[in-house]
C-alpha cells in the first residue's frame, strides 16, 4: 500500500508513519520543513521524506503528483498536520482565527481534493486525525474547535458519497496525547494571560487543570495504532476513538441534546 501522511515530523505523525512503514507499507512522509526529519529517518530509513506545506496548494500539488509520478498510485491518506492554539474571541485576533482555519480546516480540504482522483482510482482510505475538539467545544479553544468541527462535519459529509467510489473515509479522534504538539501551541502561556484581560483568572484556572490533564495522557505511538487499525480493518469504522477516556468524553456530546452535560462539565474546568 503507498501511504501518504502529512505532518510528520513529530508526534502522532511521526508514529504513524513508523507503524505503516513496519508493517510493510511503502510511506510517504511529508512535512513543512524537511530539516526536521532526523528522528523519523533514524526510526525508519526506509520511508519515503518529501516537503508538503498543507497552506500551500502549489506544495500539495508538487508531493501528490510526485508520488503519483514515482509509485504509479496513491492508497491512503492520513490528513495529520494540526496546530493548536490557545484563546478566546474578544481578546483574540480574527487574523489568528484564521490562520488557525487555514492549517487545521483548509489543510485538509485542499489535501483531500488533491488525493480524491487518484483514491477513487485505488478504491483507497482517507484518514484525517481530528480530535475530541471536534466533537465537544472547550473553553479557550474555539479557532481551534470550530476548526475541528468543521473538518468533522466535512468528513461526516463526504463518506457516503465517497464510499460510492470506494473510497472509505475515517475520522480518529484523539484525547489528550503527549507530543510536541501540546508544548507548542505557538504561544507563552505568561503572555497569553497578561493579554487575556478580564478572561485571566478562566484561562489561568483551564491552563492549570488542562496540564493536570496532560500528564496522564496517552503517547503517539498508542494513538497513532488507531490509525493503523482504520488503515487495515476491512471495514474500518467512521468514527473512531483512540482511548477509552476519548470515546466517554466523545460520548457525552452525542447524547446531549440540549447541550446541558457539555456545559456543565466543561465549566468546571474554568471556575
Amino acid at each position: 500500500m503507498i501511504v501518504l501522511i502529512t505532518g510528520t515530523s513529530s508526534g502522532i505523525g511521526l508514529s504513524a508513519a513508523v507503524q505503516a512503514a513496519e508493517a510493510g507499507h511503502q510511506v510517504v512522509a511529508t512535512m513543512r520543513d524537511t530539516s526536521r526529519a532526523d528522528a523519523l529517518r533514524a526510526a525508519s530509513p526506509d520511508i519515503d521524506v518529501r516537503q508538503l506545506d498543507v497552506t500551500d496548494g502549489d506544495s500539495i500539488t508538487a508531493a501528490i503528483d510526485g508520488v503519483i509520478r514515482d509509485y504509479g498510485r496513491l492508497d491512503a491518506v492520513v490528513n495529520n498536520a494540526g496546530a493548536g492554539h490557545i484563546g478566546t474571541v474578544e481578546t483574540d485576533s480574527v487574523d489568528n482565527f484564521r490562520k488557525v482555519m487555514e492549517t487545521n480546516f483548509f489543510g485538509v480540504v485542499q489535501v483531500t481534493k488533491a488525493a480524491m482522483p487518484h483514491l477513487r482510482a485505488a478504491r483507497g482510505r482517507l484518514i484525517t486525525v481530528t480530535s475530541v475538539g471536534g466533537v465537544v467545544g472547550q473553553p479557550f479553544n474555539e479557532a481551534y474547535c470550530a476548526a475541528k468541527f468543521a473538518v468533522e462535519g466535512m468528513m461526516e459529509s463526504l463518506a457516503p458519497v465517497a464510499a460510492q467510489h470506494g473510497v472509505t473515509v475515517t475520522v480518529v479522534e484523539p484525547g489528550a496525547v503527549a507530543s510536541e504538539f501540546v508544548a507548542n501551541v505557538g504561544v507563552d502561556v505568561e503572555t497569553v494571560f497578561e493579554a487575556a484581560g478580564p478572561y485571566a483568572p478562566q484561562l489561568k484556572a483551564y491552563v492549570g487543570r488542562t496540564s493536570t490533564s496532560f500528564s496522564g495522557a496517552q503517547t503517539p505511538d498508542e494513538a497513532a495504532a488507531t490509525i493503523m487499525e482504520a488503515l487495515t480493518a476491512e471495514q474500518p469504522p467512521f468514527r473512531v476513538q483512540t482511548s477509552d477516556w476519548a470515546r466517554q468524553f466523545n460520548g457525552v456530546k452525542l447524547a446531549d441534546l440540549d447541550g446541558s452535560a457539555v456545559q456543565k462539565l466543561t465549566s468546571g474546568w474554568i471556575s
